[in-house]
């Protein structure tokens, strides 16, 4: 799903090229276009980050989860270090404007647990490939299930 139509136009030519069939369709994580228990997984990758409600987000994901689903999640969260967390949260004044909606300091793990799911698996790690993505280098990876 991409909402976005540019990056929807690239998603589709990916797909076309992909060994097994996948289908882009037009839609919001806060709107999914989905019947509700209708999936028996789902994966947010980097985009609980931007969402512009991640409550409403992750609300929408649990509702087209059948009980017992996953929830496969990649996420760059709020640094533990309180010295970058507070840097982070100083910069989502800004950063947000110029990186798509991007927040630095969600704390993306705890939200998935108060939306409802039980997270099983979890390892947080820090990806920092340029200098400049220091503010988004904490990630978290794991799997929750919907409850």
């Amino acid at each position: 799903m991409e909402p976005e139509a540019y990056l929807r136009a690239r998603a589709e030519e990916a797909a076309r090229r992909a060994a097994v069939p996948v289908r882009v369709v037009v839609g919001t994580a806060d709107a999914l276009p989905a019947d509700d228990e209708s999936f028996d997984v789902a994966v947010a990758s980097l985009v609980l980050c931007s969402v512009p409600d991640q409550v409403s987000a992750l609300a929408d994901i649990r509702r087209v989860l059948r009980p017992g689903g996953e929830l496969r999640f990649y996420e760059h969260v709020r640094a533990q270090e309180p010295r970058l967390a507070r840097i982070q949260r100083r910069a989502d004044i800004i950063w947000p404007l110029t990186a798509g909606g991007c927040h630095t300091a969600r704390v993306t793990d705890d939200a998935i647990e108060q939306a409802g799911f039980q997270i099983e698996t979890k390892r947080d790690f820090i990806y920092r490939p340029t200098l400049i993505t220091v503010l988004v280098s904490p990630h978290v990876i794991g799997v929750a299930r919907r409850s």
